[in-house]
């Protein structure tokens, strides 16, 4: 196993730890589709979240929110889409949120990515 993909699950761990704190309730992890992967799908209230997890040892190079690309996010928005078709929930609430830990600090929760 790859030091990045051990960084990368354990990243995905705190941030779960820290999404169930808050109320929500997981639906899937790692959930793959032909558009890519979403690393946490997750219910909060009565809202799907997509959850992209971002993990940096630090903030050099602009941190683990400058890794969310334009490219990056369009795979998730066809991936969110790819889901809600496939699930049937197509005018189910949903929005697409980003987890991001840098270091130890505690995570950071960006709602609504999309805008």
């Amino acid at each position: 196993m790859r030091l990045n993909h051990r960084q990368g699950v354990a990243g995905e761990d705190a941030a779960w730890s820290f999404l169930k704190a808050q109320g929500c309730v997981l639906i899937a992890r790692n959930w793959h589709c032909p558009f890519g992967e979403i690393d946490l799908i997750v219910k909060n209230s009565n809202m799907t979240v997509f959850v992209e997890v971002k993990y940096r040892n630090n903030r050099r190079f602009g941190g683990a929110a400058y890794s969310i690309t334009p490219a990056k996010l369009m795979k998730l928005q066809k991936s969110a889409e790819h889901y809600l078709q496939k699930h049937g929930l197509s005018h189910a609430p949903c929005r697409l949120d980003a987890i991001f830990i840098e270091g130890n600090e505690a995570p950071k929760w960006v709602q609504n990515i999309t805008g």
